[in-house]
């Protein structure tokens, strides 16, 4: 394989089954949002039917799936282009991260984003509340991009910022079959390993989740993420995203 082609029959030839659990991270405000909007719950559901009817329809691969797992499959067109999705009308991916601590680096780090791409927007006076969840998958094929040989261009897989080499890989890695990638996350200190699972059929059905609530607060000193069971903490300061060089123009005052 060049740095730049993979083909079909190279990523069979490396492929192997990868099962187990992984993390997500999802904001834990909607239905508190709708019981703010209602009086009781009769209401409340009222709302929430109304809501749901304009989301996009489940997809039929994913409709024996609970909601949390299905989500990331529901919705395109794609805003922009992620790491092994493209913008547009792109098929779905889960993210996800192997620990998750990882899966809050990457959700701060992307709320960070958000905020400096925002200049006017103050930090907000109260914590952000999230909720973690871990979901099993069973991935009959599957690319693990930190081992060999896939591990020979690591610096394609890492940039933090051009996804172009992630993307063409996906690509290829749909049309072989391929279900889920494993890498290498960038935004963890740590640099712990995240999944793409490309396939729904990887998911596993009819389970339930193990959970974590999480409270991240913002201020001009970083990102406090606070873990309320078990009780955890961790912090992100000012310099800990600086590999990617949009951190370095980020004004941190507001």
């Amino acid at each position: 394989m060049s740095s730049i082609t993979w083909t079909r029959d190279a990523l069979l030839s490396s492929a192997k089954r990868l099962a187990g659990a992984c993390w997500r991270v999802v904001e834990s405000q909607s239905r508190g949002i709708t019981l703010k909007l209602t009086d009781t719950l009769e209401e409340q559901l009222v709302l929430e039917r109304v809501i749901e009817a304009t989301k996009p329809p489940v997809p039929e691969a994913a409709r024996h799936l609970h909601y949390l797992l299905f989500t990331p499959f529901r919705y395109s067109p794609y805003p922009t282009a992620s790491r092994f999705r493209r913008a547009g009308v792109s098929a779905g991916v889960f993210y996800a991260s192997e620990h998750s601590e990882t899966a809050i680096a990457e959700t701060v780090f992307y709320r960070l984003l958000f905020f400096f791409e925002s200049p006017g927007t103050p930090w907000p006076k109260n914590p952000f509340d999230f909720r973690a969840f871990e979901a099993r998958f069973d991935a009959a094929r599957a690319s693990d991009l930190t081992e060999p040989p896939l591990d020979a261009h690591h610096r394609h897989w890492t940039d933090p910022v051009d996804y172009t080499f992630c993307l063409s890989f996906a690509d290829t890695a749909r049309e072989a079959g391929i279900q889920a990638i494993r890498y290498q996350s960038v935004r963890d200190p740590q640099a712990r390993a995240n999944l793409a699972l490309l396939d729904v059929a990887a998911l596993v059905p009819a389970q339930r989740f193990a959970e974590e609530t999480w409270i991240l607060h913002f201020s001009n000193a970083g990102v406090r993420a606070i873990c309320e069971s078990p009780r955890r903490s961790l912090a992100f300061d000012r310099t800990t995203f600086v590999a990617d060089p949009r951190a370095k123009e980020w004004r941190w005052e507001r």
